[in-house]
């Protein structure tokens, strides 16, 4: 396959905003067979071309970007590659930017001193200005306007009217009739604007880029020789063994081999509390170590790491745009020829029908042009969008797009799956029942020396009872599993076995006394081992799968959010689903459940309820997930496949990060609407002052500029959210 055959990544310099998405989606659609072949990433200035039957080179791409007045080069195969501060699209904008400004201030002074006084310059209007304060104005008017003549003559070409076009006219009318002043003063407004909104979207990188920073830039590595060497991260081998020391940043994914510490992992889950972390226990890159120091097993490379997904999954995140931003573009696409028709209706029927001041009627129709400029209608949603997803991000919450950001927000039920979502996955002991004149300590000691040879969770919690207790293990000898069932081994002289209700049974050792009490503690929704020899049954040890703490809260938080009804989904067993509804307090539970019954469940709510979440793992509730209106990964199920599998993923598998996400959705949908409100309002304010005669060129576009940093600013506040100012 050749290489113009596969997908390709190119870095846009000059795309800022959805305006110049549709110009590039015009340009660039015809040559790859369709607008659907394109992504584009406004965050990064990227744009993807899909692989497909329509073979176009990289040089035809390249160039024809740059008929759109930008430019384009092969995107460069790293993680993240924001904007910085050195780049043209910053400081070339800055610089033409100032000069439209003083060349503005220099024409001013000159116009003052000609005219000998501000009053007889700006307010009686005695004379024109000087031919010295024309040249002046001019320069301002193109350095104002400087980059964008190349993107409105693209416009004018294809007959495809945009801002850059409505700004061009504007400035150009103005000088044809002598508003000098006035034709720099929209050049330089414009040119303002449009490095306000370059820099709000690099407001945006930068935070994202942020999270890149919270990696250590070298990894300390440990050699066989017991040497260590500090090298770069993606120069890190798997397999290889960090030393971490108290109070640094942990650089890879890994695992703990040596050492026990505190480790905050707010950078990653947004969990407010340290975690524990021990021997075996999984670490992510950019989270920061405690007290203790760690010796940590490299499990991915630096380009795979937790924290570089989560970079990729916001970065990619911009290219689902959600309904709030789709109806923005598809009103800028209509909105801007009606109104370039309304201003030339402005201009030709007062002054042909009614013979009117032609000069009066086309200053206005130039003023309608300016009303006309889209740009705070057009960058008041992606900012927001923007700015909700790295705050929603920072909390720990993934959201894979503007469509999942805003669909939280008319949620009327939640399904969730029971084990690793209401409760947290991991049995533990619960209750020993001594039997037959044995004490509870000897029972554990058995027990935990038959488990310690298996890997199953409930062996797993035996033996961290054990440990919690100070119990030690007894030595076993002789050691089998038996299939399903149970194991058994010998201690000291005797042989001892383990195993379940039913093993019980086929060894002919339950009594009425025992079996009653196995059947009540089963209705509690428990998980027994039993314990015996060939004498008799030595006693029980239950065990259960504990609710999450204060989920009874979450869920009626989630009432009080709005939420209709709230039910739990589980392939468990009746009585232990029972226990865990009840305890829970959700609205209706299903138990014994295969994945499809799950997804028949999730349907029969989305007929009743419209929109729904599922919330699960991640991986076993993969088509659940998927048909439900959002699917909302825990990230129990491993990291990796929370981010890969669900719409949302909850990284600290902490669920009272739910009813947050729906306030957030929803105060994002709030700002993302006054934005949009905000900028009509001052468009339809000026369209009637511009009718009646009191508006100015510059006066609109400097509103039009004021409503652009207002919205800006507006959007921005999100980064600031934070959980605990719910």
């Amino acid at each position: 396959m050749s290489a113009e055959s596969q997908s390709r990544q190119f870095r846009i310099h000059g795309m800022d905003c959805a305006e110049e998405v549709t110009v590039l989606k015009r340009a660039i659609g015809p040559l790859v067979g369709g607008e659907s072949s394109l992504s584009f990433d406004v965050l990064n200035g990227k744009m993807t071309i899909a692989a497909g039957p329509t073979v176009v080179s990289t040089a035809d791409v390249l160039h024809a970007v740059a008929r759109t007045g930008m430019q384009a080069e092969l995107w460069a195969d790293r993680v993240v590659q924001p904007e910085t501060s050195g780049t043209w699209e910053w400081w070339g904008k800055t610089i033409l930017t100032a000069l439209s400004a003083s060349s503005i201030v220099v024409g001013i002074l000159l116009e003052i001193v000609s005219a000998g006084g501000l009053q007889a310059a700006f307010v009686l209007k005695t004379d024109g200005a000087p031919w010295q304060a024309k040249v002046f104005y001019g320069l301002a008017a193109l350095a104002g306007a400087w980059s964008v003549i190349p993107k409105a003559w693209y416009a004018a070409r294809r007959l495809q009217p945009d801002m850059n076009l409505l700004m061009t006219v504007a400035v150009a009318g103005a000088i044809a009739i002598g508003e000098w002043f006035e034709a720099a003063a929209v050049a330089f407004l414009f040119s303002l604007s449009l490095l306000l909104e370059s820099w709000s979207v690099g407001r945006a990188r930068r935070a994202v880029a942020a999270l890149m920073q919270i990696a250590p830039p070298m990894a300390r590595v440990l050699r066989e020789n017991g040497s260590t060497e500090e090298i770069a991260p993606d120069q890190v081998s798997v397999g290889a063994t960090l030393v971490v020391k108290p109070g640094e940043k942990i650089p890879l994914d890994g695992r703990v081999k040596e050492g026990e510490s505190d480790v905050n992992q707010a950078p990653i889950t947004g969990e407010s509390q340290p975690v524990i972390k021990k021997p075996g226990d999984d670490v992510f890159a950019g989270t920061i170590n405690g007290d203790g120091a760690l010796q940590i097993e490299s499990t991915k490379p630096s380009t795979d790491t937790t924290l570089a997904k989560i970079i990729r999954m916001i970065s990619a995140a911009q290219s689902r745009r959600g309904p709030s931003e789709q109806w923005v573009e598809k009103f800028a696409r209509i909105y801007t020829p009606v109104v370039m028709l309304l201003a030339a209706v402005v201009f030709l029927i007062p002054t042909l029908a009614f013979g009117r001041d032609i000069s009066i009627w086309f200053y206005r129709a130039l003023v309608l042009l300016v009303i006309a400029c889209p740009c705070a209608l057009v960058i008041s949603t992606p900012v927001s969008i923007v700015a909700g997803l790295t705050a929603a991000a920072r909390q720990g919450v993934l959201i894979k797009g503007g469509v999942y950001l805003e669909a939280p927000a008319y949620l009327n039920a939640i399904a969730l799956d029971k084990t690793g979502t209401l409760t947290a996955g991991r049995p533990q002991v619960v209750e020993i029942v001594p039997l037959s004149g044995h004490d509870e300590r000897e029972l554990i000691e058995r027990a935990a020396g038959m488990e310690q040879h298996s890997e199953h969770p409930i062996a797993r919690a035996v033996l961290d009872y054990a440990a919690a207790h100070d119990i030690t293990p007894s030595k076993t000898a002789n050691f089998q599993v038996i299939k399903g069932k149970g194991a058994t081994a010998t201690f000291g002289d005797r042989e001892f076995w383990l195993g379940s209700h039913r093993y019980l049974e086929e060894r002919g050792q339950e009594t009425d006394e025992i079996h009653q009490r196995l059947e009540s503690m089963s209705g509690l929704g428990r998980t027994v081992v039993v314990v015996g020899h060939d004498q008799h049954v030595c006693g029980l040890i239950a065990l259960a799968d504990e609710v999450r703490p204060g989920i009874r809260k979450t869920l009626d938080d989630l009432r009080a959010a709005g939420i209709k009804h709230l039910i739990m989904l589980t392939g468990d067993n009746r009585p232990t689903a029972e226990a865990i509804a009840k305890e829970t307090g959700v609205d209706e539970f299903l138990a014994e459940l295969l994945p499809e019954d799950k997804v028949a469940a999730v349907e029969a709510l989305v007929s009743k309820y419209e929109r729904v979440a599922m919330v699960g793992d991640g991986v076993n509730d993969a088509p659940a997930l998927a048909r439900a209106t959002i699917g909302i990964a825990m990230g129990s199920a491993g990291t990796d496949a929370a981010i890969e599998t669900a719409d949302i993923a909850l990284m600290s598998d902490d669920l009272t990060r739910l009813p947050w996400l729906i306030r957030h959705s929803r105060r994002t949908l709030t700002i993302i609407r006054q934005n949009i409100a905000f900028s009509l309002a001052v468009k339809a304010l000026f369209v009637v002052l511009t009718l009646i005669g009191i508006s100015s060129l510059w006066g609109a576009i400097a509103a039009d500029t004021g409503a652009s940093l207002l919205v800006i600013f507006n959007g921005l506040r999100l980064l600031a959210i934070t959980k605990a100012e719910e």
